[in-house]
């Protein structure tokens, strides 16, 4: 019997289809191809061993079908309980508990709310809020940014209690966190499959999106060895935390040591003109690889309680 990967992606074609070829390419008696979905039933879940998630968290009718295709049997990358369920404020804190460093890092309650929050509603928060407290402890400059999702949108960099209250005016009703900046003298984004598999690179966020990994060699050093072992644990283990098979983990290196940034990437950047020929081919073959040992493993065994299906 052949077994069958679904990959749910949005514009994205080269590494989709790059991967549907790997995996025709090995011949392991598995078959990719782009998932068709329709109006899902709870009796017809999808007909996929396996499914690979790379836009949900735009497309967000995937969802519930995702979590209905691992209630029977379905291998999901990225698992859409645990993707669901994080957020920046919650990984930070993880991250510190592992023992990774992190900037600090505070919520700030939303701008504004939906109709019908009346002050009534917001009974259990201070006011005014304590905006003092929260500048002495994270220094300017630092960032606020949406608590939930990426693709840099919506993230400000202050400099002063003005234009963070500036910012924070723009916020509208999302939830932002607020993050002490780390200034590094290298930038560091690990390509993580399978919780397990760790590709350093270094990467330049002050560059245009294209030349982040392909020229970051030209505006910093490379790293030590011992560093690079650092980056790839530190890695490793939010990976492992998190839940995530898919992931990419950017680190900033202060005074040689790795801070996490930005590690909660469900969906990353896969594009062929974004990764080089260089982290490109790695990309497809570690997938390859995943998706076929996944379809081949099956389900454990059915999920019968909301701990059987974040395993």
């Amino acid at each position: 019997m052949v077994l069958r990967v679904g990959l749910l992606v949005g514009r994205e074609r080269s590494f989709p289809d790059a991967l549907i070829a790997e995996v025709a390419r090995r011949d392991a008696g598995v078959v990719a191809s782009y998932a068709e979905l329709d109006i899902t039933s709870i009796d017809r879940p999808p007909p996929y061993d396996v499914l690979v998630d790379r836009i949900s968290h735009e497309v967000t009718c995937y969802q519930p079908v995702l979590k209905l295709a691992v209630l029977n049997g379905t291998r999901v990358v990225n698992n859409p309980f645990w993707r669901i369920a994080d957020d920046k404020l919650f990984g930070t804190a993880l991250a510190a508990r592992l023992g990774v460093r992190v900037p600090r890092t505070v919520v700030l309650p939303s701008k504004s709310y939906g109709e019908g929050v009346s002050s009534q509603t917001l009974c259990n928060l201070r006011f005014p809020l304590d905006w003092e407290g929260a500048a002495r402890e994270l220094g300017f400059p630092m960032f606020i940014k949406p608590h939930w999702g990426g693709g840099f949108r919506d993230v400000y960099r202050v400099s002063s209690m003005e234009e963070l209250w500036g910012a924070y005016d723009r916020t509208g009703t999302l939830t932002m966190i607020a993050q002490e900046a780390i200034p590094w003298s290298q930038y560091v984004r690990c390509i993580v499959i399978g919780k397990e598999h760790v590709r350093p690179a270094l990467w330049d966020p002050r560059l245009g999106h294209f030349d982040r990994y392909v020229r970051a060699s030209e505006t910093m050093p490379p790293l030590e060895p011992a560093l690079l072992a650092r980056c790839v644990e530190d890695a490793r283990s939010l990976c492992r935390a998190l839940g995530y098979d898919m992931n990419t983990v950017e680190l900033a290196i202060r005074d040689g040591v790795p801070y996490a940034i930005d590690f909660m990437n469900s969906a990353p950047d896969f594009d062929i003109t974004s990764l080089g020929p260089e982290h490109f081919p790695w990309v497809v073959e570690k997938m390859a690889d995943l998706v076929i040992r996944l379809a081949h493993e099956g389900s454990p065994k059915p999920a019968m309680s909301f701990k059987d299906v974040m395993r």
